[in-house]
């Protein structure tokens, strides 16, 4: 008798899973069409009609973007300071050498601790980022780095020596940490498919107005040995972080990041938000997120060992491989524009005007790229502007190999500006697209935040060695850097042409499955994905 009942018992309860089972697939089955039909529309849009179905994804994703300023800034400020006689005047040491403000100098190895100071503290930002993002949501994690960063700067401001701004550069890196790692993974997930390229790439030039506003405000600052003339420029910091944490605080959460966590009501009202409601069938919408995210679905919780298992590995090497050659294909001699034309030989007035000018060109040549890359695709703008990065280097080499001179100075510091500019044309906005769009949707904060990880540890070296190369009481190198990172960038621009993949017009759902299907970089823009798969 109790045998009977026991089996009688295990009956049932193979009969409930097995039902249980059933109505599963039911449901899945419901939601497939309704995903099917959501990810042919996205396919089947044009650019502007996008921009017209999802006109509020795009203001918020420029709000977002926005928090990049703040890094792009204070990054900048270092730089000019180094080359600003009230700054120089202040630490400088006595220097009657080549390159000297006012005949001091600020010695090599501040020179390059002040510059990596606020990537050591983003470095562990983005470190933390991924796990903080995961738990509250990328609105709270913002809203909170925002309001940090506001007590952040009162250490700056009151600096008085030069350990302290380079302690208060790694505590104010912290929210720059979160900010870098959300940004990119926030704009890509809450805008359509043929949006996405010119979200994340935003990104970059909101970095370039960052630095136009701090060419700008230093350059008013320039002359002078009064400590306000960098005291001003530190407290104009607090401008950014109030404004856009309220702006950041009425935001919509990414409705990717609702569905992973079940909340598929929330999520629609979020895509109602951030759409038209006239054009966007937001059930459907919710749909083709949940298939995606049931394709990724794992029992565990995301964590960084992930990233380094399966295809994920593939993927997290090409979002730290982009990021990482950031720093070898032109963006250093970017981001130290000013000191660069002043070691070129020209004076420092002209050098401060020419940073701005370079500033001012790099924001216009951002929004050249959206329309290239909406057009050509990711890896084509990725290796030409690489290319064309690397062949300008050499020649920077050149130009300062040849002899001196004022027409010498001025071929350099030539050749230093269009660098910087076309920097801002390929590889430098392509990259943001790339890394919003490569992880998967499941361990995107993650794959993010370990990327920009990656982009700090290159860049530690990289300026030490390119102060080093600059300094007048080193290397003194000049424009002679350029055949250094000319044969970085190269290295680079051949792995990429091995490796990169072309993701334009991809779903999300096509991404994970020719990932999964380990489909050869070169070939990923003519394979087909057939609209029924799931893998």
């Amino acid at each position: 008798m109790e045998r009977e009942l026991d089996s009688k018992h295990q009956h049932d309860e193979e009969t409930q899973k097995n039902n249980s089972i059933y109505a599963e697939k039911a449901e899945i089955q419901d939601y497939k069409a309704d995903a099917i039909e959501a990810e042919n529309i996205e396919h089947n849009q044009t650019v502007l009609q996008a921009v017209r179905a999802y006109p509020w994804a795009t203001f918020w994703a420029v709000v977002f973007s926005c928090t990049i300023i703040m890094e792009s800034y204070d990054v900048f400020l270092i730089g000019n300071f180094l080359g600003q006689p009230a700054f120089v005047h202040k630490y400088g040491v006595p220097f009657t050498g080549k390159g000297n403000v006012d005949g001091k100098v600020v010695v090599a190895k501040w020179q390059s601790s002040l510059q990596v100071s606020g990537q050591l503290g983003a470095l562990i930002g983005v470190m933390i980022a991924g796990p903080i993002t995961n738990a509250i949501g990328y609105r709270w994690t913002f809203i909170g780095g925002l309001m940090a960063l506001n007590g952040f700067i009162f250490i700056f401001y009151f600096s008085n020596s030069l350990p302290f701004v380079f302690a208060a550069q790694i505590i104010e890196g912290l929210p720059w940490g979160l900010f870098i790692a959300n940004a990119p993974a926030y704009c890509s997930e809450i805008v359509p498919i043929k949006l996405r390229a010119p979200a994340t790439q935003m990104l970059q030039m909101f970095w370039a107005i960052g630095s136009i506003i701090v060419g700008g405000v230093t350059y008013v600052y320039r002359n002078g040995q009064d400590e306000r003339n960098y005291k001003i420029p530190i407290a104009l910091q607090w401008m950014f972080p109030t404004p856009l944490a309220i702006l950041i605080f009425l935001a919509p959460e990414s409705p990717w990041w609702l569905v992973r966590k079940g909340k598929l009501d929330q999520a629609a009202k979020s895509i109602g938000r951030l759409g038209r409601k006239s054009q966007v069938n937001i059930p459907e919408t919710v749909a083709m997120m949940r298939r995606v995210v049931e394709l990724e679905k794992s029992d565990k919780a995301p964590s960084h060992l992930e990233l380094f298992k399966g295809t994920n590995l593939y993927r997290t090497l090409i979002v730290s491989g982009v990021y990482a050659a950031q720093n070898l294909t032109g963006n250093l001699i970017a981001n130290q524009a000013v000191y660069f034309f002043e070691q070129a030989g020209i004076s420092s007035n002209e050098a401060f005007a020419l940073g701005l000018i370079t500033s001012a060109l790099q924001w216009v040549m951002v929004m050249c790229s959206w329309v290239l890359t909406s057009y050509f695709g990711r890896r084509p703008i990725y290796l030409w502007g690489s290319a064309v990065n690397c062949f300008l280097l050499i020649m920077l080499g050149v130009a300062a190999s040849v002899g001196g001179g004022k027409a010498a100075s001025l071929a350099q510091a030539s050749l230093g500006l269009i660098v910087s500019v076309l920097f801002t044309l390929g590889a430098a906005p392509v990259s943001y697209a790339l890394i919003g769009e490569t992880s998967s949707i499941r361990l995107r904060p993650l794959t993010t935040g370990f990327g920009r990880a990656i982009y700090y540890i290159v860049e530690f070296p990289c300026i030490f060695l390119a102060s080093y190369m600059l300094n007048p009481q080193q290397g003194d190198l000049g424009g002679k850097c350029g055949y250094v990172w000319g044969a970085t960038a190269l290295i680079c621009t051949v792995v990429a042409f091995l490796y990169l993949p072309e993701f334009k017009g991809r779903s999300y759902r096509e991404m994970d499955i020719m990932f999964n299907r380990r489909v050869p970089a070169r070939k990923w823009k003519k394979y087909v994905v057939d609209i029924n798969d799931d893998e």
